[in-house]
This record gives structure tokens, C-alpha cells and sequence, in this order.
């Protein structure tokens, strides 16, 4: 059987600063991960997404460092934009299939509900 091409990602960023979020391009689409840096450690606190049609990663990631609720609890970000041919369902699997991923650990569990 042959195998198929498929490739989700276009491109990344990795364990990004808090700050850096303002490089984000406008509706970006794609999941990202919000960390919390303890010593060498990069801890899951929340994983999402962002379709891109109204809201994409920079807005759906500075609303998080805005908010009293989660902001405090994250100090670094990663980013996955997908291609453009990838559709909303598909962005929506990769995220459920994070969240499945870390739905046991007790800090990334409790801001994905």
C-alpha cells in the first residue's frame, strides 16, 4: 500500500518568550501550546487553536497573556501554522489529539476543559 503525502505543518515556533508573541502574523492558523519555564523544564499548561477566519494565533495568544486567569501561569509559547489547504476540522483533530495527549497531567488539565 502506498503511503500517502501529507503534511500538516507549514511552520513553527518553538518555547518562544511570552513576549514574542507580538511576531505572530495576523490569523495565523494553526494549534499552539502555552509552557511555564521551571529552571531547564518547559511545562504544558493549555493547548489550542486558532482557525484564522476571525481569530488567529496572535490574538487567540495575547488574549491568553492578558487574562487573570491564565496569564500568570504561562511563560513561553509554541506555535504550529498549518498550510493553507488544511481545513478547520483538521486543525480541530490535531488540537483534540494534543489535548487527548495531556488530558492525565494534572497542570495542562486544568485550563483545557
Amino acid at each position: 500500500m502506498p503511503i500517502a503525502e501529507m503534511r500538516f505543518i507549514k511552520r513553527c515556533a518553538e518555547w518562544r518568550p511570552k513576549e514574542e508573541r507580538i511576531d505572530i502574523p495576523e490569523n495565523t492558523r494553526g494549534f499552539y501550546v502555552l509552557f511555564k519555564k521551571t529552571g531547564r523544564s518547559f511545562n504544558v499548561v493549555y493547548v489550542g487553536m486558532a482557525r484564522g477566519e476571525k481569530t488567529g494565533m496572535f490574538e487567540r495568544i495575547t488574549r491568553h497573556a492578558k487574562s487573570k486567569r491564565k496569564g500568570p501561569h504561562w511563560s513561553h509559547f509554541s506555535l504550529f501554522e498549518v498550510h493553507d489547504n488544511i481545513s478547520e476540522q483538521e486543525v480541530e483533530e490535531l488540537e483534540g489529539l494534543f489535548r487527548h495527549i495531556y488530558r492525565k497531567d494534572k497542570n495542562a488539565n486544568k485550563f483545557n476543559k
